[in-house]
């Protein structure tokens, strides 16, 4: 049987999803029901083990199948990049209406009411998707309503449909200062990959997740006297976006921040500890 990236084919001894058939030796194989992610953010790890770390993040409104759930946990795979892994059941419900909205902030929040004196359920990240199904206004500023009575500052949602496009690089520069979190993957907190993948969603592109998933597939590689704003500078386990031939910006462990680095600078720096870039790429834009 052919060994597969556990990261993105879902497949155990006892269970595995069903287009892996023919494919991998398990017990059963099952097509996955859909849920929907209901908090915030939530860590996606490698096993139903809260002291494990994080591989990736889902957000607020994104879909995932799941394949099984046992104590408490759910063995899914995620809808937007096809990561799999395991979250606490209670961060999903049934998959219930659409969302219509996409929060545009980089970080957000969901007020109890449409009123931003009074007090907040939860912070959102820029990418977290809700349903909006009216608005309000107090004092000139405008709210828009979720089913639960819910609000959000109307100027950080956008329909799902509109603004598809534009520059990715523009989306990741918003994310400077954020602090850098392995696997993180939200305004709270997001890693290098992260980063990359977030600000690509934001423009209407898809991307993988990890970094060594992004040097392999992502785009086309290109020769370092070829690069230009957009362009992908990667190390070993790392990636950075050129936001001119003289800067890069990127999620790193050196500052615990989303931070914007002179590009020689930085290769070396990176360069005593990880070697040289190993690649460059463009994404299709």
């Amino acid at each position: 049987m052919t060994t597969l990236d556990r990261r993105l084919h879902a497949y155990r001894p006892d269970l595995a999803e069903a287009g892996l058939e023919g494919h991998v030796e398990a017990l059963r194989f099952v097509s996955g029901t859909p849920a929907r992610v209901t908090v915030p953010v939530i860590g996606l790890r490698p096993e139903p083990d809260i002291t494990k770390g994080i591989d990736t993040e889902l957000l607020l409104g994104e879909d995932v199948a799941v394949f099984d759930r046992a104590e408490g946990w759910c063995w899914v795979k995620a809808a937007s990049d096809g990561y799999v892994g395991y979250l606490p059941e209670t961060a999903l419900s049934d998959a219930g209406a659409e969302p219509t909205h996409v929060v545009t902030a980089q970080r957000t929040f969901l007020y109890l009411e449409a009123e931003l004196r009074k007090s907040y359920k939860s912070i959102l990240s820029m990418g977290s998707r809700v349903r909006i199904v009216g608005e309000a206004e107090t004092r000139g500023n405008r709210y828009a309503m979720l089913e639960d009575g819910t609000a959000i500052f109307a100027k950080h949602v956008q329909p799902i449909a509109v603004g598809q496009g534009g520059d990715y690089v523009d989306v990741a520069t918003r994310f400077l200062e954020t602090p850098y979190l392995w696997g993180g993957r939200s305004g709270l907190g997001i890693d290098c990959s992260g980063l990359v993948q977030l600000s690509m969603l934001m423009t209407g592109r898809s991307a993988p997740r990890d970094t060594d998933m992004q040097a392999a597939t992502l785009g086309e590689s290109i020769d370092r006297s070829e690069l230009r704003r957009g362009d992908l500078v990667f190390w070993k386990g790392h990636v950075a976006v050129l936001e001119n031939p003289e800067t890069i910006v990127h999620a790193n462990g050196h500052t615990m921040t989303v931070a914007r680095e002179n590009f020689e600078d930085a290769i070396k720096r990176i360069g005593w500890l990880y070697e040289q870039p190993t690649g460059y790429r463009r994404p299709v834009i």
